[in-house]
């Protein structure tokens, strides 16, 4: 039989084995995992679906889930209803974010409402009357000035008062303001204060960009040379990539990302900062699922999906063929009905509590990068002449 025959013979078969397109009939009875499982055929409807899958997956098999977080989802409250939740639950090991996501969760802390507003309330009007809109959402002006407050408040304790990386200073300011809940007797613990808790540790990957690392700024030029704290960048990147070389050789790894931004290409460099920097058999994450709703025909990060990741080593071969979906939405439509259906099927687990095993992390990697010190330090003596292209 001819190649291309053969080829056809097994796409039939595969076509054949393939699932119907038959969605049941909804009676209102449904659980929120039945509903994903047979009301959602095609389309958008169909990544979900396969998102739901996934999500399920990562719990079950014991992947290492990597988490990002990007765009204003703290205010909208994502993080209340699903976030923190996955994380008492052990779903989450590790959590990438931006530096607006922790500082605007800490706004409820102090006992600050934020409230629905219509997106078109006028602007003009409402800057008179000094409050903030994130679009369908506002909050007084004050509530920033207090907030701010209390960050330059905690960033002058002397515990911060040395070089550290973004998720070493998440996990102190979380176990002060989980001190500070406790003694308000908050409904629910932030995002910070339960990350502590459970050891995920929170990275930032460009922690100037916030109003957190604002009042840093505020704090050095009122303070000058006595306020010490700074952020070590350098060891940063490389704790993540410790985490995620830890977590390749101990298990199977997922990265679920929400939104597209500086959490998404921070938490994905981890394997070419492996592989391609560090010189090591990084093999990529082995689930990949994203919720984005830009189009993924602009060359933008942000909706790159994971075949083109693969491209650069960020997830396996095997994770494109059979575990990874793009799902083409915005993340607070859907999220809740995945987390949803996520523990109904049972998906709670141990907390790993990564933040506690971090030194051991980047010792294994220091070891395995002292393998390869050699043939690194030959690389970097090569000169441009000899860096152009090869005959």
């Amino acid at each position: 039989m001819a190649e291309n025959e053969t080829e056809t013979v097994a796409l039939t078969a595969a076509f054949q084995a393939s699932r119907e397109v038959r969605p049941s009939a909804i009676t209102g009875r449904e659980t929120g995992l039945e509903l994903l499982t047979s009301a959602f055929p095609a389309f958008v409807g169909r990544q979900v679906r396969e998102a739901a899958r996934l999500m399920t997956k990562s719990v079950s098999e014991g992947n290492y889930v990597f988490t990002t977080m990007s765009g204003a989802m703290t205010p909208a409250g994502l993080h209340r209803s699903c976030i923190v939740p996955l994380i008492e639950n052990g779903c989450i090991d590790v959590l990438t974010t931006t530096g607006a996501n922790l500082y605007h969760d800490a706004h409820r802390l102090l006992g600050h409402r934020l409230r629905e507003v219509a997106p078109d309330a006028g602007d003009t009007r409402l800057r008179e009357a000094r409050i903030i809109r994130i679009y369908d959402i506002g909050f007084a002006e004050d509530v920033l000035l207090k907030t701010d407050q209390l960050f330059a408040y905690l960033l002058q304790e002397e515990e911060f008062q040395k070089s550290m990386t973004t998720a070493e200073m998440h996990n102190r300011l979380g176990r002060r303001l989980y001190e500070i809940e406790e003694s308000l007797g908050v409904d629910q613990h932030s995002l910070l204060a339960t990350a502590w808790k459970y050891g995920v540790p929170i990275f930032v990957g460009a922690p100037q960009d916030g109003s957190i690392f604002l009042n840093v700024v505020k704090l050095r030029a009122v303070r000058g040379e006595a306020f010490k704290f700074n952020l070590d960048i350098a060891a940063d990147v490389y704790a993540m990539a410790a985490l995620q070389w830890y977590a390749q050789n101990e298990g199977s790894t997922a990265v679920w990302i929400l939104g597209g931004g500086v959490p998404k290409n921070y938490t994905l460099q981890g394997e070419p900062t492996l592989g391609q920097i560090l010189d090591l058999p990084a093999r990529g994450f082995d689930i990949d699922l994203q919720f984005c709703v830009d189009p993924v025909d602009n060359g933008a990060l942000s909706s790159c999906p994971a075949g083109e990741g693969h491209t650069w080593g960020k997830v396996s071969a095997e994770c494109v063929e059979f575990n990874s979906v793009y799902c083409h939405c915005d993340v607070t439509a859907v999220f809740p009905w995945l987390v949803h259906a996520l523990f109904q099927a049972g998906g709670r687990r141990e907390p790993r509590r990564l933040y506690d095993r971090l030194p051991e992390a980047v010792a294994r990697l220091d070891a395995d990068v002292l393998t390869r010190r050699d043939a690194i330090l030959e690389s970097l003596a090569a000169t441009p002449a000899e860096l152009g292209p090869e005959d």
